[in-house]
């Protein structure tokens, strides 16, 4: 057994730099990465294992890779892809070569409106859903990843999911193919002349597959063996029943592929044959006194044509439970030995639900509930119940003791053996001395997940595991089950393929792996292996380092919604760097150390956005960006600190200074301000120095000009107009003349007779977001107690809330006022982002415009701060009440501007928007707004198209401004 630390299992052969070279000369040098830090951070996936690669390569299709194969064949250098890395079984890590796929691989098509779909294999799940929801279809997998898994991810584990079932899997949905073979053939299987060619391309290929089919046709007992294997859920071993299920070579082929774990070749697109989606459901959580019970409940429910149905054994219960949100249906009783069933009902619309769930009643009733089974059709309710099933994950991974890794197996077994399975699993897995392991799965498949946490380096930890896999291995199969549901074979249980297949199959999958891979580079030890021991080796080691992010997973969850995911370093992959350079400083490896250093400062620190993004979709709520900010404050200089305390007293002088700034640069020749910028970055530092850019707006107006500080008698609110506006002019300061969206606020007040007060040293107010984004703390808290103050007196004894006039300075306020909050501090206040307030407040005390005064149409981008409140729906609402159609892209995301990321790496930028940028130009709206003005700045520049506050258009087409 090899030791746990990520090393490579054995070498690989040929010299490193000569297969770089050729990819670098096939590639090009930006396409090819072999850094310490980038082979090092893009190591590591959701799986319990670790392989550190010796390059990786940026693939941006079918000819990229191809030309990466044939230098991996002259090279004898393993290939291992890589899209979302959610796979949990390691096959998706790899120490040869690990061809990233997501980047330049994420077009979706859709087709025949809706009832097709193509796709490229870095496009995630939801991205496809996202494009297809608007026809009313889906893809068939249902994956509770699918904020993360890609469609190559899909394919390459044949994920089904929770109502997917063996009918609308990967495997059955799939239609066609764009693959490279190992050989470097590229076969589309949708072409008309598709088999002609290939039969011409491949002969030895085709012939093999011919060969292999009238070989499993004519065994009847491998017939009987392969339909009993996947007449349930299995991904293991290969999908040999393509032998059964067609006759031409050429489809042989495309469905082998689908489960192969990137061992046969690589997916470049796929076409895909969609589903209905009923948008209207009903939802329930059915609480039994036993395991037992709850399987003998499953074949009366399955009568009511229940759309899910999952499992939830009595740990799983117990965990559920330390959420403070806890639904109901889980409390007021002692779990002992308990389990639920969570049922889910759905229909094309109301009517056609209810007689669902009225059919379904008499059976639900019927059932010995421990409380009474009631349905809901609230969605915050369903979304409750939901949450105590895919919670789980996120409750007991973010739970375990630091420096723990998280293992997730998935096994399935007839319906009928599903609760003696359940119950001696359970006593397995406490015979083991696993703690606070959790049971759980889709019940009406009989597939079981389950969940444990190790350290792999502690004594016996390795041992331990050994033996109990081998005795999961035999309860599974002793029940006639199959060693892998949905999860994919991976390295996990590569080595009891020849336990759950007799030899006749076995051998026919070792062809199927010769034939395709004869030089063997696609991904090897994955699905097949002649190593027993070999899902012992290259366990994946945790290390502690940093208290923000020691419960990551590296599930990958946080990466799609990452600005910076396109140009250097992802949340995932900046802790992984973090983990790995613990290891290398424990192991004294001072070179490795220095190396990973130098590069992390610019692709961790530097162009991180620091937006907070990751933390919505992370499942244990980790937000890297405070790791981030804590990095920038460790490295601020003593002198530092006291320049931007200075600035927080001088706040008024700084904003005025730079908008004049501003202001002059705008008016002379570029070059008399790009020459001495530039000059200036390069002495002192991008870090330091903001980049100044022609598209950059001229200064602001002073706030206490526009905003009439002083008391009112009676005012709704206390307004704290964001400095952004002191800072930047409007985008279009024609239309806008008198002070922007803080003049627009005001004016849409002032038309719906609320009053609001704004305080009188408003000038020298911030919400203090620039000095935590920087690091530099003692400015903050001079600047938050000035705030505090000034708030208060404008409030006195009046409970009512502050409003901001851009989502980043709203959130920014809202933190200053927790945490006083959280001291006890009387002066604390609700804050509000001034788009909910008009859309709460304001605008139901308007008369509505008429379509004729509406803008046709507006493009909206929403920002990482109104997403995270949760002021996106009020962002919609008052878009709607100004435009007749609304639009707010597919590929909508975190602008980067963050602040002041967006002057001094306008890269960040650039790489962030790009995708939305190119949505928005097809659009062709014809108007175009977001509520932060730093990120209108930035979909400005990225589009082209001006875009102003929301509220800015509102007071224009109310006619108030």
């Amino acid at each position: 057994m090899t030791r746990a630390t990520g090393t490579p299992a054995g070498p690989v052969a040929g010299p490193v730099a000569d297969v770089v070279a050729d990819l670098v000369a096939a590639l090009g040098r930006d396409r090819v990465l072999d850094t310490p830090l980038d082979r090092h951070a893009r190591a590591h996936d959701a799986s319990h294992y670790l392989m550190v690669p010796r390059a990786v390569v940026r693939a941006d299709g079918a000819d990229a890779v191809a030309r990466t194969l044939a230098a991996a064949t002259r090279h004898r250098t393993p290939v291992t892809f890589r899209s979302g890395g959610t796979s949990l079984s390691g096959q998706a890590v790899g120490a040869g070569l690990l061809v990233d796929t997501r980047r330049g691989l994420r077009r979706v098509e859709v087709l025949d409106d809706g009832m097709r779909v193509r796709a490229e294999p870095g496009a995630t799940l939801r991205d496809v859903n996202v494009r297809l929801a608007r026809h009313g279809r889906a893809l068939g997998p249902d994956p509770a990843s699918e904020v993360a898994c890609t469609v190559g991810g899909i394919i390459a584990n044949n994920s089904s999911g929770m109502a997917a079932g063996t009918e609308l899997n990967s495997y059955r949905t799939l239609e066609s193919v764009r693959v490279v073979l190992a050989s470097g053939t590229v076969v589309d299987s949708a072409a008309p002349d598709a088999a002609e060619r290939l039969r011409r391309d491949e002969p030895g290929l085709v012939a093999a597959l011919e060969a292999l089919r009238d070989r499993v046709r004519g065994d009847p007992a491998v017939v009987d063996e392969i339909r009993e294997r996947f007449a349930m859920k299995n991904t293991m071993g290969y999908a040999v029943n393509a032998f059964l299920d067609f006759d031409e070579p050429l489809d042989v082929l495309v469905h082998l592929l689908v489960g192969s774990e990137g061992t046969l070749g690589f997916v470049a697109e796929a076409v895909f044959r969609t589903v209905p989606v009923e948008p209207d459901g009903a939802t329930g959580l059915i609480v039994l006194d036993s395991v037992e019970a709850a399987v003998a409940a499953l074949p009366a429910l399955l009568t009511t044509g229940v759309a899910a149905l999952e499992l939830m054994d009595a740990t799983s219960l117990r965990v559920a439970r330390r959420d403070p949100a806890a639904p109901p249906e889980i409390l007021g009783f002692d779990i002992d030995g308990h389990a639920a069933l969570l049922v889910e009902y759905r229909a094309g619309d109301a009517a056609a639900l209810a007689v669902r769930t009225a059919a379904a009643r008499p059976v639900l009733d019927g059932l010995p509930a421990v409380v009474p089974v009631r349905l809901t059709s609230d969605a915050a309710a369903r979304a409750a119940l939901w949450r105590v099933r895919k919670g789980l994950y996120a409750a007991v991974a973010g739970a375990r003791p630091s420096g723990t890794t998280a293992l997730l197996e998935d096994v399935v077994v007839p319906v009928g053996r599903l609760a003696d399975t359940c119950r001696e699993l359970t006593a397995l897995i406490a015979a083991a001395g696993y703690p606070d392991a959790v049971i759980f799965g889709h019940a009406k498949d009989g597939n079981l997940h389950f969940m444990i946490t190790d350290d792999f380096e502690r004594p016996g930890a390795v041992d331990r595991l050994a033996g109990f896999t081998e005795e999961l291995v035999d309860l599974v199969l002793r029940h006639g089950g199959n060693l892998k549901a949905e999860h994919g074979t991976g390295r996990a249980m590569a080595p009891f393929v020849p336990r759950q297949y007799g030899a006749a199959v076995v051998d026919v999958m070792r062809a199927v792996k010769q034939a395709f891979d004869p030089a063997g580079i696609l991904n090897p030890g994955v699905v097949l292996t002649d190593d027993s021991a070999a899902h012992l080796h290259d366990l994946k080691p945790v290390d502690t380092v940093d208290a923000e992010v020691d419960r990551c997973v590296e599930c990958g969850y946080c990466e799609p919604v990452c600005p910076s995911r396109d140009l250097t370093l992802t949340p995932r992959q900046r802790i992984a760097a973090r983990r790995a350079r613990a290891r290398a400083l424990s192991d004294g490896d001072a070179d490795l150390v220095a190396a990973l250093d130098r590069q992390f400062q610019y692709d961790g620190v530097d162009t991180c956005a620091a937006d907070g993004m990751c933390q919505t979709a992370c499942p244990v709520r980790i937000d890297t960006g405070s790791l981030v900010k804590r990095l920038r404050a460790e490295g601020r200089s003593a002198a530092g600190q006291r320049a931007w305390r200075g600035a927080a007293d001088r706040w008024a002088a700084v904003t005025g200074v730079a908008a004049t700034a501003l202001t002059v640069a705008g008016r002379v020749p570029a070059p008399l301000v790009e020459i001495p910028d530039r000059a200036a970055r390069a002495l002192l530092g991008h870090e330091n120095v903001p980049r100044w850019m022609p598209d950059l707006p001229a200064g602001g107006r002073r706030r206490g000009v526009t905003g009439r500080p002083g008391v009112r008698s009676e005012p709704a609110a206390v307004f704290l107009p964001s400095c952004q506006g002191a800072l930047f002019a409007p985008g279009d300061p024609a239309a806008a003349p008198q002070g922007g969206v803080q003049a627009a606020v005001l004016a849409l007040c002032d038309a719906a007779g609320i009053e609001v007060a704004v305080p009188e040293g408003i000038d020298g107010l911030c919400c203090g977001t620039p000095w935590t984004s920087k690091g530099y703390r003692d400015g903050h808290d001079v600047m938050a107690q000035r705030v505090l103050d000034q708030v208060a007196a404008v409030r006195g004894s009046r409970e009512i809330p502050v409003i901001v006039d851009a989502s980043s300075c709203a959130e920014g306020l809202a933190h200053v006022m927790a945490a006083a909050r959280e001291a006890g501090d009387p002066r604390a206040a609700d804050v509000v982002d001034a788009v909910e307030f008009v859309a709460a407040r304001v605008l139901p005390l308007l008369a509505p415009l008429a379509d004729a005064d509406r803008l046709p149409s507006l493009a909206l981008h929403p920002t990482c701060s109104s997403r995270r409140q949760g002021v996106d729906g009020h962002l919609v609402a008052v878009a709607r009440a100004v435009a007749r159609t609304v639009q707010v892209p597919d590929d909508w995301g975190c602008c980067g501007f963050a602040g002041d990321r967006g002057m001094l790496h306008p890269e960040l930028t650039a790489a962030a928007t790009a995708p939305e940028a190119a949505e928005v130009r097809r659009l062709d709206a014809a108007a175009h707004a977001s509520c932060n003005r730093a990120c209108e700045i930035a979909m400005t520049r990225a589009t082209g198209r001006t875009y102003r506050h929301v509220l800015e258009l509102a007071a224009e087409r109310f006619g108030v401004a």
